[in-house]
């Protein structure tokens, strides 16, 4: 008995000290960064364009994971939860960590203590675009135009909680506009809407759009930061427009689960930093619209500290919400409307657009297999009580009109 407690000692303390050995030798194998959007947008492209020196200066492949729904919360609760070994990372963003927990009750996580913020990459403005069969070419005429229609004008983001949802919704509560949100998974498919007339304007991040810009399929009608982009220096500004309300712009840096070690937050912060001085990185960015931006690990923690801060009353104020246990956010076109704007109806039957689906998936997120199958009845009941009229079928299954 006396040898086996004497075993366990000794392996105890093996254990312990083998752990900073393992922090040193960081990394070992693959790294993974989550994305929280699909394909296209400027998190993934940043994610994409940032892998390819940080896998030479990490020593080790860096691989680009895209697991988007639910305004991000959904990759970023899977990090929270993931080991702090360095090995899994999140391309985090303003949207799941600084819009979207807010938009939720309970929060899932704590956007402060449940990570480790490692680098800042870069920053980007939103911009406000139209379909070129609307006339406007600022955004007063666009106000002048909506109100004109006397009917719902409908408007897209890259999903529920994005930041282009948080300020649509601000835009709509400032100006008293009929208008409604469309959320998608993503960038990409929310473009294709637009360009093909089925959505009248957008409020999205730049990069993305500026091909189609470029080639005169959307028009833009300002930028959401306080000076104009480098890329598209001839789209004013939100301030030269007189809506101070609307100046933002979309933080993208790298972060990890909480309470990762010293050596290897020292180590990824560096190869970060190093990686931000490749020029091909900066090219690509900055051609996109981006700006690369980088600072200290204690500098980014404190930004992320102030964007948190600074968000969480324009979110509440706008009136958006993301409550996966009950219903996310307003109905996205209600049946009574559809037939005035035969449009809606169409995206509400698109598998792309952010719903029910996102819903499981952040409840599967949140809750582990016992939970799940404990809490599973409550929740499916608490969701019928909630949506007496179906909305969320509707957003499941395609509406279709003679």
């Amino acid at each position: 008995m006396r040898m086996t407690i004497r075993a366990v000692i000794f392996a105890l303390a093996a254990a312990f000290g083998a752990a900073p050995s393992v922090a040193q030798d960081y990394p070992t194998k693959a790294v993974r960064i989550v994305v929280t959007f699909p394909p296209g947008g400027s998190s993934d492209v940043t994610a994409r364009a940032l892998s390819v020196p940080l896998q030479k200066n990490l020593g080790q492949p860096v691989v680009v994971d895209n697991k988007p729904g639910a305004g991000g919360t959904i990759a970023a609760t899977e990090i929270v939860r993931a080991a702090p070994d360095g090995y899994n990372l999140l391309m985090s963003n303003t949207t799941p960590i600084s819009l979207a927990p807010f938009m939720l009750n309970p929060q899932p996580y704590d956007s402060i203590k449940g990570f480790t913020h490692v680098a800042l990459v870069a920053t980007v403005p939103d911009v406000v675009m139209v379909h070129p069969s609307v006339p406007a070419k600022n955004l007063a005429e666009l106000t002048s135009w909506i109100k004109a229609q006397n009917k719902k004008v409908f408007y897209g983001s890259g999903g529920v909680g994005s930041i282009g949802h948080i300020l649509g919704e601000t835009f709509k509560k400032e100006t008293g506009l009929n208008i409604e949100h469309v959320g998608y998974k993503g960038s990409a498919p929310m473009i294709t809407d637009l360009i093909a007339g089925r959505l009248s304007f957008s409020f999205d991040t730049l990069p993305q759009n500026v091909p189609h810009i470029k080639a005169e399929k959307l028009r833009p009608l300002a930028v959401t930061s306080r000076t104009r982009s480098h890329v598209a220096p001839d789209i004013p500004t939100v301030l030269e427009a007189g809506l101070p309300y609307l100046v933002s712009e979309n933080f993208i840096g790298v972060s990890a689960p909480a309470n990762l070690p010293a050596p290897v937050l020292t180590k990824l912060h560096a190869a970060i930093q190093t990686s931000l001085d490749d020029p091909t990185l900066v090219t690509r960015l900055n051609d996109l619209g981006l700006t690369v931006r980088k600072m200290s690990q204690a500098d980014f923690a404190s930004f992320v500290q102030q964007q948190v801060q600074g968000w969480a009353e324009p979110v509440k104020a706008s009136g958006a919400t993301l409550n996966c246990l009950g219903q996310i956010g307003r109905p996205v076109a209600p049946a009574a409307d559809s037939h005035a704007y035969p449009q809606s109806a169409r995206l509400l039957g698109r598998r792309h657009l952010s719903g029910a689906g996102d819903c499981r998936a952040l409840d599967r997120a949140w809750l582990s297999a016992g939970q799940q199958r404990a809490h599973g009845t409550r929740i499916l009941r608490r969701r019928a009580r909630l949506d007496p009229g179906g909305l969320r079928r509707r957003v499941d299954r395609p509406v279709v009109h003679p």
